[in-house]
């Protein structure tokens, strides 16, 4: 099998994010790999693993998020490619997807054509989950969404995809999108015989030339409400302990 994940480096969700001037305050954070491009990666080299195959990997991004892609082949990735464009951050669900699309096709003339391409569900600073499906929908190729297991049987894969109130069977046609959720396990973590190889293996540069029209613009950030300290009743009496409370919704409207 021949295996695209896309990924995105995010800033680390770990850390509390401020904002200043009206834009979140990324300085000073670590950028990491966007969780669900984790479970994404995880899945697919567990795909190749069974089938036979590789695993290729891809970002938009300048020459900082070479870092992330050694990571990803640390941990079972088999090739990696950076598709250049410095002002990665301000693109929108279009852009990302149409630099996406003329770089798969140079992507394929040097790997071979992809059976199946993964994305993440989402990313954790955007949380949008639109790429996979625009990306999808433009190449018209069959998409499912919040995939937890994918298999391989015959010509065809197999998706477990999780919904509201539990979990369906989907079957597709290759080639494919897949959007990943997360699985019922932890992504790998890398050795340190595969932290030396990755650090050896190149990363190949692809540069793509495509016309983008902005249709989403992010206008401002905002923080969240910080939470007021709540108010405690130290009545002694059970009684007069639950009078108050009461008293005290009611003055608050919320009974």
């Amino acid at each position: 099998m021949n295996i695209l994940v896309c990924i995105k480096e995010v800033p680390d969700d770990s850390v509390a994010v401020s904002v200043k001037d009206g834009k979140a305050d990324i300085s000073g954070i670590t950028p990491v790999v966007n969780a669900f491009d984790t479970y994404s990666l995880e899945m697919a080299v567990r795909l190749k693993e069974k089938e036979e195959g590789q695993v290729v990997v891809a970002s938009i991004g300048n020459e900082d998020v070479k870092n992330s892609l050694k990571n990803c082949l640390a941990v079972g990735a088999d090739k990696a490619y950076l598709i250049k464009y410095d002002d990665y951050r301000n693109l929108d669900t279009k852009g990302i997807s149409e630099i996406l699309k003329e770089a798969i096709k140079k992507l394929e003339e040097e790997c071979g054509a992809f059976d199946v391409i993964c994305f993440g569900k989402e990313t954790t600073d955007a949380e949008a989950s639109q790429v996979g499906v625009y990306f999808a929908n433009k190449s018209d190729l069959g998409l499912v969404t919040s995939v937890i297991e994918i298999n391989k049987e015959g010509e065809k894969l197999i998706s477990k995809q999780e919904i509201d109130g539990g979990y369906r069977q989907v079957e597709t046609k290759m080639p494919c999108v897949l959007t990943i959720s997360k699985p019922d396990y932890e992504p790998r973590y890398p050795t340190i015989k595969s932290k030396m190889a990755a650090r050896r293996q190149k990363i190949e540069d692809i540069e793509v030339a495509v016309n983008l029209d902005l249709i989403l613009e992010e206008i401002k950030d905002f923080e969240p409400e910080k939470r007021k300290a709540g108010i405690k009743i130290n009545e002694e009496d059970l009684e007069v302990s639950v009078k108050k409370a009461i008293a005290l919704m009611k003055e608050q409207k919320v009974l």
